[in-house]
C-alpha cells in the first residue's frame, strides 16, 4: 500500500506552508538526537563512566555531537518541506549505520557492562526505526517540482566519493584518516558515520530533486558549525603527518559549508521557509 500523499504542488517557490501530524512526531523524534549533542558536549561524569569506547578523544566527541546535530538539522529540515519521500535519505543513513554498528557491537568483549549494552539497545532501535522511515518515505510520489541545483549534484558527488573512501579506510583500521588521534573501536565508529552520509548523498543523486537535497546541505552545515573551531583550534598545533589531513579536512569543510548556506539561507528558489502549524 502506498504511503498517502499531499497533492502535487504548481507553486516551485517553496514547501507546502502545512505541518501534518507525522511532521510534528518527527520533531519530538528530533529531540532525541539533540539530547545526545549535549551530553557528547557537556559529558557529565556519569555519561563518561557509562561509555562503553575507551579512549575516545575530546576532538572525537566533539565530532560524534557534530553528527548528531546534523541528524537533528535534517529531521527539522525534512519536517518544514512538505513531502514524506525528504524522510527518505534520513532513514536510509540510519539504516546504513546503525546495522553495521549492531553486528559490530555485538562483536565487542561484554565485560564493558551497561554502556555497551545501552548503546545496543539504542543501535537496534535507531535501525529498525530508520528501516520503516526508510521503507515508508521511499516510496512516496514527488510533490515539490524544484530541481536539485546542479552545483549540489556535483558537491554530493564529491562528498559521496570523499566519504566512502575515508569510511571504508577508518572501519578497516587505516591510520591518520582523521586528523586526530582515535582508537581502533573509534575509527570503526566514525567509519560507520561516514559511510552512513555517503549514502544519503546517493539518496539525494539517485533521486535528485530539492526535496531529497535539502536535508544533506542543512545537516552538512550544522555538522560544520559544530565541528570548525575546534578544528581551527588545532592549525599548526598537531603533527607534520596530520597537518595537511588537517587543512584537506577544513577546506572540505568550508566549501561544504558555503554551498549549504547559499542554497539554505539566501537563494530565493531553495532557501528555507518556515511552515505554519
Amino acid at each position: 500500500m502506498r504511503t498517502p500523499d499531499r497533492p502535487t504542488r504548481t507553486d516551485p517557490s517553496g514547501p507546502d506552508p502545512r505541518l501534518t501530524s507525522f511532521d510534528r512526531r518527527m520533531l519530538l523524534v528530533a529531540l532525541l538526537p539533540a539530547s545526545f549533542v549535549v551530553l557528547l558536549l557537556v559529558r557529565p561524569p556519569l555519561f563518561l563512566e557509562l561509555w562503553p569506547l575507551s579512549g575516545t578523544s575530546d576532538l572525537a566527541f566533539t565530532f560524534l555531537a557534530s553528527i548528531a546535530a546534523a541528524a537533528v538539522a535534517s529531521i527539522v529540515w525534512a519536517a518544514t518541506q512538505g513531502e514524506r519521500r525528504s524522510y527518505g535519505g534520513i532513514g536510509l543513513d540510519a539504516v546504513v549505520i546503525f546495522w553495521p554498528m549492531v553486528a559490530w557491537l555485538v562483536l565487542l568483549p561484554p565485560e564493558r557492562g551497561g554502556g555497551l549494552t545501552a548503546m545496543l539497545v539504542g543501535a537496534i532501535a535507531t535501525a529498525v526505526s530508520g528501516t520503516w522511515l526508510a521503507w515508508t518515505s521511499m516510496r512516496a510520489s514527488r510533490t515539490d517540482p524544484r530541481p536539485t541545483p546542479r552545483l549540489v549534484l556535483v558537491g554530493f558527488a564529491v562528498f559521496l566519493l570523499v566519504l566512502g573512501f575515508a569510511g571504508t579506510a577508518m572501519v578497516l583500521g587505516r591510520p591518520n584518516t582523521v586528523p586526530w588521534p582515535v582508537t581502533r573501536d573509534v575509527s570503526v565508529l566514525i567509519g560507520l558515520v561516514f559511510l552512513g552520509a555517503a549514502a544519503y548523498f546517493v539518496y539525494g543523486l539517485v533521486r535528485p530533486g530539492w526535496s531529497n537535497a535539502g536535508g544533506q546541505l542543512a545537516g552538512f552545515l550544522v555538522y560544520d558549525l559544530v565541528l570548525i573551531p575546534p578544528l581551527m583550534g588545532r592549525v599548526g598545533k598537531v603533527p607534520g603527518y596530520w597537518q595537511e589531513a588537517l587543512l584537506a579536512y577544513l577546506a572540505v569543510l568550508a566549501v561544504s559549508g558555503a554551498i549549504a548556506a547559499w542554497y539554505l539561507l539566501l537563494d530565493s528558489r531553495t532557501r528555507l521557509r518556515l511552515p505554519r502549524r
